[in-house]
């Protein structure tokens, strides 16, 4: 049968340029320098796009909405030659006061931005899709946070799982994100890392390495 076999688990990662004091975005760097990384490891992770979001909320929903609709027209060429091609969508975002990484469980239908953001928006209360409903509803990764958690645990990453990704431009994208995914038979995380101030870009790179290698694992 067609759908039998391994399944090949492709990834596409964003992370975010310059904000509201954050001049240099950690999350730019590493997905800039992501495939460099993994080729000089001889790593044979299959990753379809890295791309560089503004730090904007609708501003920001173009760019992503092109790459997600690229994919899809990807994986349908390919679907008809394997049915068991897969596609996650993986988001790095900065949280200017953390100390660790943090595996976003979920986002929020609700855009309270505490800045303007790069395009000089700022909502308060928002919903981000009102046709699903009120600023409470959430949408949560079909992928296994928690054994994510642990596999990244035990290579020694200061790790944790996050069920608030704030209501700024991460959690706006996330969520516009998830509810894609979900739409199309995709798999969506959003996962936030510190300064590299706090903990080095040497390290983070090794952690977005493993991470992405636990996400294949972990897909089910």
């Amino acid at each position: 049968m067609g759908s039998e076999g391994p399944i090949s688990v492709t990834i596409h990662i964003t992370g975010f340029g310059k904000f509201h004091g954050v001049p240099d975005n950690p999350t730019e760097i590493i997905v800039s320098n992501l495939k460099g990384f993994l080729k000089r490891r001889g790593n044979p992770l299959n990753i379809g796009s890295c791309t560089i979001l503004d730090a904007a909320g609708d501003g920001s929903l173009p760019l992503l909405y092109s790459i997600m609709e690229s994919s899809i027209e990807s994986v349908s060429t390919a679907d008809s030659l394997n049915k068991n091609e897969q596609v996650i969508w993986l988001h790095f975002g900065v949280s200017g006061g953390a100390k660790e990484f943090a595996i976003e469980r979920q986002a929020y239908n609700e855009a309270t931005f505490r800045c303007p953001d790069e395009h000089g928006w700022q909502p308060q209360q928002l919903p981000i899709v009102p046709e699903d409903g009120d600023i409470l509803r959430t949408r949560q990764t079909s992928l296994s946070v928690e054994g994510i958690v642990k596999q990244l645990k035990k290579k020694c990453f200061d790790v944790v799982v996050s069920d608030d990704a704030d209501r700024f431009v991460c959690n706006y994208v996330y969520y516009h994100s998830l509810r894609f995914a979900e739409q199309k038979g995709h798999k969506s995380l959003f996962v936030h890392v510190p300064f590299f101030s706090r903990i080095d870009e040497d390290t983070q790179m090794e952690f977005a390495a493993s991470l992405l290698e636990s996400l294949t694992l972990n897909y089910h």
